[in-house]
């Protein structure tokens, strides 16, 4: 359990549409500003306001969704301004500190071959062994900054810029389920059966998406995550 302090600076607010509103934290994607969201999601989840309905955290911001029905506000206020007020209420005290986990996640990955088609692509582009991406990729410790694209795909920043790769020119019309890929500075795995155009480097046996479960997916936005490189038989013997 990790407990930090709370600063929250430079936020505004921008209306969305008319039942959903950004509250914004930043132009720039950073660690930092990732903590910063993760902890006023923890706050605005614990203490949400009449007629919030979700609030969902990207990498630099954080988009509130609302029914428009059941927001309380005085009669001399608008829906939107309601909620600004209620948000800047949650926000007036400079420094808020109380505890947010934070979990290390391992996900075996068997890199190479069948389960790795583009991995000799990946190593010859940076002049390397396919060892040697293995280690390098297997070696960070990644955070999920997000979760999009596809339910359970999670967005991962600490790639090693060393085998950072371009993206195909043609995407694949499919791929198989846990496949590991890079595209650009990203690294990441296809949570199911998707069309998709990054570099597949491996392939992982632990599903992403559980959609019999609560919450429906294995990762989760501010989790801590390695890649762990895995034979053919422990593959086999994966449950």
């Amino acid at each position: 359990m990790i407990v930090e302090v709370l600063i929250l600076k430079h936020i505004t607010f921008k209306p969305l549409n008319d039942c959903a509103l950004l509250v914004v934290f930043g132009d720039n994607i950073s660690l930092s500003t990732h903590k910063e969201i993760q902890q006023f999601h923890q706050l605005i989840e614990e203490q949400p306001f009449q007629g919030m309905i979700e609030a969902v955290p990207s990498y630099t911001s954080i988009c509130i969704y609302y029914d428009v029905m059941k927001v309380q506000r005085k009669l001399s206020e608008t829906i939107y301004d309601s909620i600004i007020s209620y948000l800047q209420n949650l926000l007036s005290k400079n420094e808020q500190q109380f505890s947010q986990p934070s979990r290390m996640i391992e996900i075996p990955v068997l890199y190479d071959g069948e389960y790795g088609p583009d991995l000799s692509f990946v190593a010859d582009f940076h002049g390397l062994s396919k060892e040697e991406v293995i280690e390098r990729h297997s070696a960070q410790e990644y955070i999920v900054y997000m979760l999009g694209f596809a339910p359970g795909f999670a967005f991962l920043g600490g790639l090693d810029e060393t085998i950072a790769t371009p993206r195909k020119d043609i995407p694949r019309l499919t791929l198989p389920a846990g496949s590991v890929g890079i595209g650009g500075q990203q690294t990441g795995v296809y949570p199911f059966e998707t069309p998709g155009g990054w570099q597949i480097i491996g392939r992982t046996p632990q599903s992403l998406f559980l959609p019999e479960q609560y919450p429906p997916t294995y990762l989760q936005a501010g989790d801590r995550m390695r890649f762990k490189a895995i034979s053919e038989q422990e593959w086999r013997n994966f449950k």
